[in-house]
């Protein structure tokens, strides 16, 4: 009989995959859009973008791997911990394992025995998942996020750039708003799809602050364009 596959399981990369799209997306067509507020010519505006792209890359997967990193860290401490009080204190952490049991359902009897066979075959492992709630599924994977993240942040970032190389100058404002709208939508209906949550609730979300968010960074855009005239 096979695994059954659940959506939780996806949970470590699709999170930062999907804060790196969308800060891709959003973020790089934001400086476009300022720029673009400011500026009559294409050769700036093309320029802050890639700009925006490459910086906002490498930021992004390098603030995910010390997030994620640290987060590694505090999970290394408290196992290490676990283990210096499994040998010091093995009868107390077995009580406490027992009681852990308990206070989900089991009878004091059955909480017992089951901590007892855990023990033996893992107490670490135990532990880990039982009073600490680590593991495999949420364990902290700092190369795997910082991956994740940087490079959907260039696959998002790469859209708005396209339109700024090759759509109407004059129009490029609106051009980014119609399309960094399109992208955020199919980017919100791709991750409610791949997490198995409501679609139509992501992609109201995702576009209504990309559209804040957007409308923001014009407006500076035009203030330092009126100022600089």
């Amino acid at each position: 009989m096979e695994m059954e596959k659940h959506y939780v399981m996806r949970s470590g990369w699709l999170r930062a995959a999907i804060l790196g799209a969308n800060d891709g997306i959003l973020s790089t067509a934001s400086i476009v859009i300022g720029v673009a507020a400011a500026s009559d010519t294409r050769d700036p505006i093309v320029l802050a973008g890639v700009a925006g792209l490459v910086a906002g890359a490498l930021s992004m997967a390098a603030g995910e791997y010390v997030s994620v990193s640290s987060q590694s860290d505090l999970e290394a401490a408290d196992l290490k911990r676990e283990e210096t009080e499994l040998k010091e204190t093995p009868g107390a952490e077995l009580i406490e394992l027992a009681m852990i049991y308990e206070d989900r359902g089991l009878s004091k009897e059955l909480s017992m025995k089951v901590a007892e066979e855990l023990t033996a075959h893992d107490a670490l492992g135990a532990h880990a998942r039982d009073e600490l709630g680590i593991n495999e599924i949420t364990q902290a994977k700092p190369f795997q996020a910082a991956a994740a993240s940087g490079g959907a942040f260039v696959f998002g970032g790469v859209l708005p750039v396209l339109v700024a190389m090759f759509g109407d100058v004059d129009s490029m404002v609106y051009l980014q708003y119609v399309f960094t709208t399109i992208f955020l939508a199919l980017l919100g209906s791709v991750a409610a799809k791949t997490g198995g949550s409501n679609i139509a609730k992501a992609v109201l979300r995702i576009t209504f602050w990309g559209t804040v968010a957007m409308g923001v960074t014009a407006f500076i855009g035009y203030l330092f364009g009126v100022n600089l005239a």
